[in-house]
Parts: structure tokens; sequence; C-alpha cells
């Protein structure tokens, strides 16, 4: 049980912070711009010499960042309850905070996955037809890695918490 727990804490912490990485840094996509390349991320897009924010409210950029963060979020709080499921408290007989770390990883996968879906699909059919010479970038990719760790996490944690009812159901009354 512990070991599932050890390796959904770490898969969760590699996510946690890929996720903040990936939502932090401006190289979601990268497209050429007066024969030299330009990137741009959710935040800023930067041309050869500067930087600049994007100002502009668009739903799309509005709604990846928003999932981003509440995934960055529910996977903290993940790790927060998976730390605490280490310790055996007397008070909580009821409330199983592996399940809840489960549960919050497997959430925190769903707002990443929204987040993704929204990007890829905007970029693919508005930006890609828009610029001719362009790709995605490695940001974009820690997002989508960052999914994949999220949704290891809960597995792992879901089953330390069906190892841990097993051995509960079965265990001398």
């Amino acid at each position: 049980m512990y070991s599932f727990m050890g390796g959904g804490l770490f898969c969760a912490c590699v996510g946690n912070i890929l996720l903040v990485v990936s939502t932090a840094t401006d190289y979601w996509m990268q497209y050429r711009l007066s024969g030299a390349f330009a990137h741009q991320g959710l935040w800023r897009y930067c041309d050869t010499a500067k930087c600049y924010m994007q100002t502009e409210s668009i739903a799309y950029w509005n709604a990846t960042r928003a999932f981003m963060i509440l995934s960055t979020l529910s996977c903290f709080a993940g790790i927060i309850a998976g730390i605490l499921s280490f310790a055996h408290f007397s008070t909580f007989q009821r409330f199983n905070r592996s399940f809840a770390a489960g549960i919050m990883f497997f959430i925190s996968t769903l707002f990443v996955l929204l987040a993704m879906a929204i990007y890829t699909g905007v970029t693919v059919n508005f930006l890609g037809k828009r610029y001719g010479d362009w790709r995605f970038s490695w940001s974009y990719i820690l997002g989508w890695v960052a999914l994949l760790m999220t949704f290891f996490a809960g597995i792992f944690y879901m089953c330390a918490y069906r190892m841990h009812e097993c051995r509960r159901v079965t265990g001398p009354r």
C-alpha cells in the first residue's frame, strides 16, 4: 500500500511541477513571422526582439489559463491529501485520505485535459490556418506529460485505497 502511495506522490509532485512550468512559460506554439521564428504562451507572445503581454481577452486563452490553474491547484490539494494519508489519525476513520487524493488527481487530470483540448482545437483550426509554418512547442508538450503524471498518480492512490479496503474487510474483527 505504501509503495503505491509513494509512487503516486512522486508522480503527483512531478506532474504539479510540470503543470506550473507549462502554464507559466511562453513556448506553447512557435511560428514563422517575417522570416524568423516567434513563439507564444498563455500569457505572452514573443517575436525575435521582444516579448509582449497578451492583452486581448480571447475566450480560448482564458479558458485554457483557467483550466491549467485549476488543474495545478487540485493537484496540489491532492498532494496535501496524499501526504496526510501516510499518517493515521484516529479522528477521521470514515474519511479515507488516499481515496480523496486519488479523486483530486483525477480532477486535476480532467482539468488539464480540458485545457489541452481547448488549446489544441483552436490552434489547429484557427491559428494553424493563419500561420503557414507553425508547430506546438515544449510548454505544450509538458502539459500533456503533466496530464499523464496526474492520471497515474490517481491510479496509484486508487490502488492504495483498494489494498487498504481489502485488508480492512478481510482482517480480524
